[in-house]
């Protein structure tokens, strides 16, 4: 070859190779995923440090403080105890807008203790357990808030980076009282997700959900000697549930009715003077659910009438069906497609293969964890308090598999993945799909007019207004 020619090659080639070093070039997005996956590990012993305390809604003192901590740390302003709950806080770095908020959970549910096993083994009897993964929720969500304040700290961008710590999620309502306490009032996006069995990208709506105590009291009496002179609170929660459940035929099959019997007396030769029944009503729409709600209080009036006996009521929560934002969503989708899935070790591998038999229903393969499902639309059959947030600032969210395929929440497989390696995997594609989103939306300025202007077209003029009233955060709803 010539030397002319061999100038002429090199001039030809070196866009291309120009071009070729530029792609091999590690972006910002590299740098964050490189950082959390170096991070992973810490991040993974304080989810199990949390799935370890275990603690109910409002009493999750250690999970809060220890959240906490790691973001006091990494050098957020921590805001402690508010919205009148000790263990809410609100975590800050930054200044100025946009403000993006990134939403975490970290409350256990009753009745669900499970040792980190492919078997059912109770750790401590009638203890709690997470089983919906909230362990993972707190703590992706604070890797996720410290990834983005590293990042805007570089300089690249201004803006302020919030991490909101909301107890309670489970029938308590604790972002409600947020809401409320005005700690949203200047946020331009939610970001948050949820544990589950797959990697997906939620563009569904979710059940608007009503739940009270009814407390029927009576006139307690010898049950066999004076039967007469009694008149039975027990009875009244009875013939409430009777009247509930001959409802079910007449209200939209969408509806959603569930219940237990909380105090039905002492001694079967009393009879009871006081008895207790917890009640849940869940419907898509919350207007609709409104209605059905009136029926089942009316129920309740008319068993206490048909008995005798009087009653009350306490109305522990109310949360708004969830409100989808698609523009927010096509963010994180391409956010979720960049991190992917992952893969199971040998032992992670056994650990699904002896669990799923124990698992029932039509189940995804068992390598689902290693792709991105396609999106959830439609309706979710569950309820959230992120419902309420919702129709307050555009929020979006995924899920993560953090469980074996298949496995369905509030349940005792789910406590025992979430206590091990397939649990914080999970929780690290959350992180870092959620870290990438909200600085993607940081990065770019056309983001957030979109996804407001799809939110206020959904609102339609609707104004949103807590349906729990003025009443005080319910502390005690666990005790």
């Amino acid at each position: 070859m010539s030397r002319s020619i061999r100038i002429l090659a090199i001039l030809f080639l070196a866009p291309a190779l120009s071009l070729c070093a530029q792609a091999r070039k590690p972006t910002w997005a590299d740098a964050v995923l490189a950082d959390l996956d170096a991070k992973s590990p810490g991040y993974a012993g304080v989810a199990k440090q949390v799935w370890g305390f275990a603690e109910v809604g409002y009493q999750e003192e250690k999970s809060s403080a220890l959240l906490q901590n790691q973001l006091r740390s990494a050098g957020f302003a921590v805001e402690a105890g508010v919205g009148e709950m000790p263990t809410a806080f609100v975590a800050s770095y930054g200044s100025g807008k946009p403000v993006i908020a990134i939403v975490g959970e970290f409350d256990a549910l009753p009745g669900l203790s499970q040792d980190a096993v492919p078997v059912r083994k109770v750790l401590v009897e009638g203890g709690p357990g997470h089983g919906c993964g909230h362990h993972l929720f707190g703590t992706a969500a604070a890797a996720a808030a410290i990834s983005v304040k590293d990042w805007l700290a570089a300089g690249t961008r201004g803006g302020t980076v919030r991490f909101y710590g909301a107890p309670a999620e489970e029938g308590g309502g604790g972002k409600i009282y947020m809401i409320r306490a005005g700690l949203f009032k200047d946020v331009d996006a939610v970001v948050s997700w949820h544990p589950g069995d797959l990697n997906q990208i939620s563009r569904a709506s979710s059940l608007a959900n009503t739940s009270a105590k009814f407390r029927f009291h009576g006139v307690s009496a010898h049950a066999a000697a004076a039967p007469d002179q009694g008149r039975s609170a027990l009875d009244g929660v009875e013939a409430m549930n009777a009247m509930v459940n001959l409802m079910r035929e007449h209200v939209p099959q969408e509806t959603r009715i569930h219940y237990i019997i909380t105090s039905g007396g002492k001694a079967p030769n009393v009879v009871p003077d006081f008895a207790e029944v917890y009640y849940y009503a869940r419907h898509g729409d919350m207007r609709v659910l409104d209605g059905i709600w009136e029926r089942v209080l009316n129920a309740a009036k008319g068993a206490a009438l048909g008995t005798g006996t009087t009653m009350d009521f306490e109305l522990v929560n109310s949360v708004y069906n969830v409100l989808p934002n698609d523009a927010l969503a096509d963010v994180m989708q391409g956010a979720l497609d960049r991190v992917g899935g992952y893969t199971y070790t040998p032992e992670e591998k056994a650990f699904a293969e002896q669990i799923r038999p124990s698992l029932t229903g039509t189940l995804p393969p068992p390598d689902e964890a290693t792709r991105v499902s396609p999106p959830e639309t439609g309706v979710s059959p569950g309820s959230t308090d992120m419902g309420d947030l919702s129709w307050v600032v555009p929020t979006v969210q995924l899920s993560a598999a953090t469980w074996v395929p298949g496995t369905p929440a509030h349940s005792w497989q789910a406590v025992a993945a979430g206590g091990m390696s397939i649990g914080s995997k999970g929780m690290m594609v959350a992180a870092k799909t959620m870290a990438l989103t909200a600085i993607e939306l940081f990065s770019n300025p056309a983001h957030l007019p979109k996804a407001r202007a799809e939110f206020e077209k959904r609102l339609g003029g609707f104004v949103y207004k807590s349906r729990v009233g003025d009443r005080k955060p319910p502390l005690d709803y666990r005790r």
